[in-house]
């Protein structure tokens, strides 16, 4: 079933019908789906090569499914605004590789898809003797893509485009293919575009690339005549410049002959250098040979000496060895020898040690004597101490006392201390509490510093006068609030998008007034004074903020709405009012993505005014003329200033809250200062009775530390006595110790003396080594020093060959130098031989080097001094020619090669300017002829059709200049009235039926004389008046439906009533309705039978 892209037109439908005479108003209704065919009448005609014969959509703009099958001379498409007219010439040309931007409607195919649907399609069949030529073209929105099909086969746009343009068909010229928003385009063409756009529709194919041709002859023959005219000035004025300059290039060349022979002597002077450093090579290398004849004997002489001094090496490593082993065994004896005086030692320290513990013991007698002596005079003292001391009296009455006054003291403390903790307590506490306050009010304070600076950045008057109210809020007698956006607070972020879609913003940085005499007050300070552009409203006297909606939320909870705008925001009283008496916020229902799938049942079972869906806001009016109902819908724009949501109230009850905190922080200082000064005179109070316990019980405890002081020096003292030493016993078992330890060390003695015997023998058989081992190394110093004496030679000599073969490679590199450039001079390459004839001699020279200083020398002198002598010569006589300047001749020579350039390139420009005007003549013979006679025929036909209407008109060919094709145009000249004048037509002197009539005539003039296969014309009829419509109509019917033209779309809204038609003419009828049959059920035939039958039955009734 077809479905209609708005429901309140729910179907269309689209039929095609020739009509017969007599009944213009025979019509046939179709349905989208359906298939129009035209009646079976007599045929009027075969259609033109490239006519349209059928034109079939899909998902295509307001259409479901549709076949149209065109006439093949006029065809005029009519139906009411609205129902899909202009959508098949938007097929015609989409389907026909047209750009979508010629239509006027979009810049894009997917546009032109059926709203809702992913892909479309248009099909075009177009005929040929060969075989109908079908194009498809499907068009998917997701890729943004199209694809081209030829007769069901795949292909691309550009084989597209050549089949259309093989057949002359072209939907971008408006001679041709007129759309409904390209009619006023048509009288704005200039007068070449419109000569270009006749050519391209109804000359011949090769008028308007002849056309072409003469554009760019043309352009090549200005440039050409140009470029000859400026070479031709250029080259008279080298001429005559090198004229002036011929002296000074003699005496130049006069100047060059004593240069080259200073550079000829220049030349010549590396090759005498080079012969010169060759010679002194030549001795360098012999002398290096000698020198190395001498180092060969003298390395042969030191052999024998070398002989000798290895054997004597080896005799003496074999000494080394034993001297080795004998300080081995020499080492092994002193270690024992070292051993036994380390165990004498031994002895000697430990009869040491056992007469230090004598001494020990002795010292520890006599101080154990005299501790006991001193501890009994200690305890003769502290008797007579105790002895003295008075009888204390009884203190443990003052002490029990004063104990109690201490507990009493403490307690009040202790709950003194209890009271300043729990005063801590609640102050940390309460600081926590002001602290959580305080990081509330930040955020709100962020939130508001962000709408604030969105406000700031975006209207920065706005934000001005903010902060100058806020200075001077003392100014006003009534309440004054800061602009809308400031003071509205979201309750859902999300919802913002409505409230700044239906609130303009202007009003959402109004300030909000509730006195008339304020408002003037801030106005006069800001606007006036300040110049800030500022807005500002008045709240209504009755409040609005409170009113009920007309209907309730719940009857419309059925269509997917949740809330009405008031409900979606918080905001002061007298804001909210305003809104609401301004925008009714409280009568504006907000929806889902449900309402807007139920859109059109909404709009007719509500009746609102005004809704949103979930994206998407709609209004609904109702016509005051026909009371239909009419909605448009519009996308939400994203919220920018109401996406920060905060609080006003809830920060003031904040503020409070943390006043509240402050006081009660403030009491609770006071409290703990009181309680610690409470403390403090219990400190002192406490220390005070501290101090008199403390003196009482040292009075009362003194008597018993003498009694235990007393007790303790008697244990002390007996302890000493029990710990007594019998010293004679200890001296004998001392004596008897040393006396064993003697024995030992007598028989360690006998054994250290016999090994010092033999540690002397050894020292002696090593002596005698080492004497052995002298005398060989002497001899072998002796040799080697006769050895370094050889290779001092031997060095002296290697190092004279060493200087000498580096002299020799640094002559041989020099040598390699000077005939490097000595070829250079005479440019000759690294392997090229120098030619006999330019050889002075031919000597011997290095390896690697083949030439010689060249013939063109043998008249130069052949020593340095004399070349340098002439070389001076020649430089005073160049000198003597002074004033000369290289680059005039240089410049000179330039130019006459430029000049001999010149005159060939002039030559060659003058015949190819001869040709291009040979060419020019011929292609303008075959363009011009041909195309002043078809403007003859269109005038002519313009002109009778002008004179029908009682009107004139005239067409001409128009250029300022003959030779200036690029500004060849067709000019239109009319007039509608006797009295007037022709003038030319122009988008701004006709009106716009005047305009409308000309463009239709002109089409027609071209009618009989296209050679296009179908011309388009849409809605060019609107702005006629009904008497030049109907003579326009004739003209179109009359013309269109001759024999041998071509195919003709005629698209119009309304047509006048008794117009004539002609059999061959085909009238398409797009109708559309709520009473359209469905696709499926309609049948053309089955309708046309029920209209005979009526036919029939009606005169016998």
């Amino acid at each position: 079933m077809a479905t209609s892209s708005r429901k309140t037109s729910p179907a269309s439908a689209l039929a095609s019908k020739r009509t017969l005479p007599g009944d213009p108003s025979s019509e046939a209704p179709s349905k989208r789906k359906s298939l129009a065919l035209p009646l079976p009448l007599p045929s009027s005609g075969p259609f033109v090569e490239g006519s349209i014969v059928r034109i079939a959509m899909e998902n295509f703009l307001t259409y479901d499914i549709c076949e149209v099958c065109p006439g093949p001379h006029l065809n005029m498409i009519i139906g009411a605004n609205g129902t899909g007219k202009s959508s098949i010439v938007c097929a015609i040309c989409l389907g026909l590789a047209g750009k979508p931007a010629f239509m006027g409607r979009a810049d894009k195919a997917g546009f032109f898809v059926k709203r809702g649907c992913s892909k479309g399609m248009v099909e075009i069949e177009l005929f040929r003797t060969s075989g109908n030529l079908v194009i498809t073209r499907e068009i998917d929105v997701t890729k943004s893509q199209s694809f081209w099909f030829i007769n069901k086969k795949a292909t691309t746009q550009k084989v597209v485009e050549e089949q259309v343009a093989a057949l002359n068909i072209q939907v971008g010229n408006l001679c041709q293919f007129l759309p409904q928003d390209k009619v006023g385009e048509f009288a704005k063409l200039s007068k070449i575009e419109l000569l270009e756009a006749t050519e391209k529709s109804i000359g011949p194919p090769e008028m308007h690339r002849y056309h072409c041709e003469l554009k760019n002859f043309r352009e090549k023959e200005k440039q050409l005549e140009t470029s000859c005219k400026e070479k031709t000035e250029y080259l008279d004025k080298m001429i005559q410049r090198n004229k002036r300059y011929e002296q000074d290039v003699e005496r130049f060349y006069e100047r060059k002959r004593h240069l080259d022979l200073i550079e000829m002597l220049e030349a010549k002077r590396p090759w005498v250098e080079y012969e010169n450093v060759r010679q002194e090579y030549e001795e360098v290398k012999l002398a290096r040979d000698r020198v190395k004849d001498e180092v060969r004997k003298l390395k042969d002489g030191q052999i024998p000496i070398t002989d000798r001094i290895e054997e004597i090496e080896t005799q003496r490593h074999n000494l080394e060895a034993r001297i080795k082993a004998k300080a081995t065994d020499i080492k092994e004896t002193s270690q024992k020898c070292k051993q036994k005086q380390d165990v004498i030692e031994r002895k000697d320290k430990h009869i040491e040690e056992i007469q230090q513990a004598l001494t020990v013991k002795q010292n520890e007698e006599h101080d154990r004597q005299r501790r006991i002596s001193n501890t009994r005079k200690m305890i003769d003292d502290l008797q007579n101490e105790l002895r003295t001391t008075e009888n204390c009296v009884n203190l443990q009455p003052q002490i029990d006392a004063i104990t109690n006054d201490l507990r009493r003291v403490q307690d009040e403390k202790g709950l003194c201390e209890s009271e300043i903790v729990d005063k801590h307590k609640e102050r940390e506490t309460l600081e926590k509490e002001k602290k959580g306050v305080n990081d509330q009010i930040v955020q709100f304070d962020n939130l508001l510093n962000q709408k604030e600076f969105k406000l700031r950045q975006r209207y920065r008057d706005t934000y001005d006068a903010v902060l100058w109210l806020r200075s001077n809020k003392d100014k006003f007698k009534q309440g004054v609030y800061e602009p809308i956006m400031l003071t509205i607070n979201m309750k859902d972020n999300k919802n913002a998008k409505y409230i700044e879609n239906h609130i303009p913003s202007n009003d959402l940085r109004a300030f909000v007034f509730e006195s008339q005499e304020d408002m003037e007050v801030f106005l006069k300070e800001v606007r006036d004074n300040k110049k800030l552009r500022v807005n500002a409203v008045i709240a209504p006297r009755n409040s609005y903020a409170e009113r009920a909606p007309s209907r309730p939320l719940s009857e419309l909870k059925q269509y997917g709405f949740f809330s009405y705008l008031r409900e979606l925001f918080d905001a002061p009283a007298p804001v909210m009012s305003y809104l609401c008496s301004q925008y009714h916020i409280h009568e504006v229902p907000v929806g889902t993505e449900r309402t807007r799938e139920r859109i059109e049942r909404v709009i007719q079972e509500t009746r609102l005014k005004q809704m949103y869906t979930a994206e998407e806001k709609y209004v609904v009016k109702t016509s005051f003329y026909s009371n239909k109902v009419i909605s448009s819908n519009t996308s939400l724009k994203v919220a920018q200033f109401l996406t920060v949501t905060v609080d006003l109230e809830q920060r003031r009850h904040l503020e409070e809250h943390l006043k509240e905190i402050n006081r009660k922080l403030q009491a609770v200082d006071s409290g703990l200062i009181a309680l610690r000064e409470t403390n403090k005179q219990l400190d002192h109070k406490d220390n005070e009775l501290r101090q008199k316990k403390k003196e009482l019980l040292e009075r009362k405890a003194k008597k018993r530390q003498l009694e235990q002081k007393i007790s303790s020096k008697l244990g002390s003292l007996k302890l000493m006595e029990q710990d007594a030493c019998n010293l004679e016993e200890e001296e004998r078992k001392a004596s008897t110790r040393i006396k064993e330890i003697n024995v030992q060390k007598a028989k360690l003695v006998t054994e250290l003396t016999n090994l010092i015997k033999i540690c002397t023998s050894l020292h002696i058989q090593k002596v005698d080594l080492i004497l052995q081992n002298t005398t060989v190394i002497s001899e072998k110093n002796k040799l080697e020093s006769d050895y370094m004496a050889a290779s001092s030679q031997l060095r002296l000599k290697e190092q004279q060959f060493i200087e000498l073969d580096e002299s020799r490679q640094r002559l041989l590199q020099k040598c390699k130098e000077l005939m490097r450039r000595a070829r250079q001079v005479c440019n000759l390459g690294a392997e090229q031989t120098v030619p006999r004839e330019y050889q002075t001699q031919v000597p011997t020279i290095p390896k690697g080097h083949s030439s010689s200083p060249p013939m063109a020398f043998q008249d130069l002198p052949n020593t340095l001094d004399e070349i340098d002598a002439l070389l001076a010569e020649e430089r005073s006589r160049a000198s003597c020619f002074t004033g000369l300047n290289p680059t005039v001749v240089e410049e000179y020579t330039k130019r006459e090669e430029e000049i001999e350039q010149l005159t060939e390139e002039l030559k060659i420009k003058k015949v190819e300017l001869d040709k291009y005007r040979e060419s020019i003549s011929q292609v303008k013979e075959r363009w011009l002829n041909p195309l002043k006679e078809l403007v003859e025929k269109i005038n002519e036909k313009f002109s009778n059709f002008f004179s029908s209407m009682q009107c004139a008109g005239e067409v001409d060919l128009h250029t300022e200049n003959e030779e200036d094709y690029d500004k060849y145009g067709i000019r239109i000249r009319v007039k509608f009235r006797s009295s007037t004048q022709l003038h030319e037509l122009t988008p701004n002197h006709q009106s716009g039926g005047e305009r409308s009539v000309s463009t239709m005539l002109y089409l027609m003039a071209l009618q009989e004389l296209n050679r296009c296969p179908f011309r388009v014309v849409d809605e060019i009829n609107q702005g006629m008046d009904p008497t030049n419509e109907r003579r326009v109509f004739e003209m179109v019917v009359n013309t269109a439906c001759k024999e041998n033209t071509s195919q003709y779309f005629f698209i119009t809204p309304k047509l006048l009533q008794s117009l004539p038609y002609s059999e061959k003419m085909t009238v398409l009828v797009v109708y559309n309705g709520p009473h359209m049959l469905e696709p499926k059920r309609w049948n053309l035939k089955a309708f046309l039978r029920r209209r005979r039958r009526i036919t029939f039955t009606q005169p016998s009734q």
